[in-house]
C-alpha cells in the first residue's frame, strides 16, 4: 500500500442501493485502481462504495472514505483513512474537491450531486449505468474505465 505524492485520486461515486452487476462494477473498477496505484475516495458507506473500497482495498490501494456522520460508525470496513465530516450529504462536495476524477456507477440523487459538483469543477466524469446527461461519458466495462480516466486526467500533479 504504498502511493507516491502524485498518486491519482479518483472517487467512485454510487448509492447504498445498487444492482448485483452495479456492485461487481464498482469492486472489480476499484481493485483496477488500486493495483495501479490510485487512492480511491468514496462516500463510505455500504453498496457501491463498499465494493469500491472492497477492490480498492484487495487491489493493494488506499482508500479514502469521506463518511456523512462524525462519529465515523458509517465507515465500512476497507476505509483506510475515515474522515468523518458530520455534514451529511454536504460531504458530496468534499468528496469530489478531493479528487481529480470520478466514475459514476449507477445512483441516486446523491450521485446525482455528486455529478453536478465534478461538472461544475470541470473534472473528468465517467458513468456506468448511472445518470443520463450528455456530459457524462459512458463505460461498459471496468477495464475501459479505468484507462480512460488516467487517460483523461494525464500527468495531473495536484
Amino acid at each position: 500500500m504504498t502511493t507516491s505524492k502524485s498518486a491519482k485520486r479518483i472517487a467512485i461515486i454510487g448509492a447504498r442501493d445498487a444492482s448485483p452487476d452495479g456492485i461487481q462494477f464498482a469492486y472489480d473498477t476499484g481493485k483496477l485502481l488500486g493495483s495501479q496505484g490510485a487512492i480511491v475516495y468514496t462516500g463510505g458507506g455500504a453498496g457501491i462504495m463498499e465494493a469500491a473500497s472492497r477492490g480498492a482495498k484487495e487491489g493493494g490501494g488506499i482508500v479514502v472514505g469521506i463518511l456523512k456522520d462524525a462519529d465515523g460508525k458509517d465507515a465500512n470496513e476497507y476505509i483506510d483513512v475515515p474522515v468523518m465530516t458530520g455534514m451529511g450529504d454536504l460531504r458530496n462536495g468534499i468528496i469530489i474537491r478531493s479528487v481529480h476524477a470520478a466514475i459514476a456507477v449507477e445512483g441516486a440523487f446523491g450521485t446525482l450531486s455528486e455529478i453536478a459538483y465534478t461538472l461544475g469543477y470541470d473534472k473528468p466524469l465517467l458513468g456506468y449505468n448511472s445518470w443520463d446527461i450528455k456530459e457524462v461519458e459512458k463505460v461498459e466495462n471496468p477495464v475501459d474505465a479505468v484507462n480512460r480516466i488516467f487517460e483523461l486526467i494525464g500527468d495531473t500533479d495536484s
